[in-house]
């Protein structure tokens, strides 16, 4: 990978979240922004957030990107003792034209998230999904399923909503096939904001119309790498 100027980390305690690789590739970026408790773990360039503080990456010659995390909860009502810390990230800088770039990270569906599409005007979100479940805790979920994230896009109305987070571990209920099937299900308007993208490919994402699906102008590169 090139040089790499942050790492946003949801959290830093599950292995699908940060592996042994992930650990050493931290060393790497000139910061680590994450939940407070993971910032306490990790030390060194690690700097914690609570929701909705914000703080400022700046390099020269490039606009600051103001960096605010948000609500997240990795499980159902009072999990989080068991279940840790987790956050969201919404990223702003100068020359957006459609809304900021959010990162829900491992979440549900709950009041919290639900608070991002009214404090927050969205242009891309990157939605966690994959159903996780557990056999041991039954129905419980610990991420997003498909049909939570059509919820979720009806109250942010994102210009691009990007699916990650929902393949390659056995505890994710919810694959690709799945994912597609709950939105072809879903109104046009809501459906057409979805674009999935393979793992491991640089894609541009354009701003299409959500009625239409044109594609339209990129946003403008900040000259950071992401």
């Amino acid at each position: 990978m090139p040089p790499i100027d942050a790492i946003l980390l949801s959290h830093d305690h599950h292995g699908d979240n940060l592996d042994t690789t992930g650990r050493t590739l931290l060393q790497a970026a000139d910061a680590v922004i994450t939940t407070p408790a993971a910032a306490r773990r990790l030390g060194g360039n690690a700097r914690g957030l609570t929701p909705w503080q914000a703080i400022g990456l700046h390099a020269p010659d490039r606009p600051t990107i103001e960096i605010t995390a948000t609500p997240a909860r990795h499980g159902p009502p009072l999990s989080r003792p068991l279940t840790g810390q987790v956050t969201g990230f919404a990223l702003k800088w100068e020359g957006q034209r459609h809304g900021v770039l959010w990162i829900s990270g491992d979440t549900v569906l709950y009041d919290g998230v639900r608070q991002v599409a009214q404090r927050i005007h969205v242009g891309t979100a990157l939605l966690h999904l994959g159903g996780v479940r557990f056999p041991v805790t039954g129905p419980i979920r610990y991420t997003m399923a498909a049909a939570h994230a059509v919820e979720l896009c009806r109250l942010l109305l994102p210009v691009t909503a990007i699916p990650v987070h929902y393949e390659g571990w056995h505890h994710f209920r919810e694959g690709r096939d799945a994912i597609e099937d709950e939105l072809a299900r879903a109104p046009a308007d809501i459906r057409n904001r979805f674009r999935p993208l393979p793992a491991g490919t640089p894609t541009r994402t354009s701003a299409p119309d959500p009625q239409h699906a044109p594609d339209g102008e990129p946003e403008p590169d900040t000259g950071y790498r992401r």
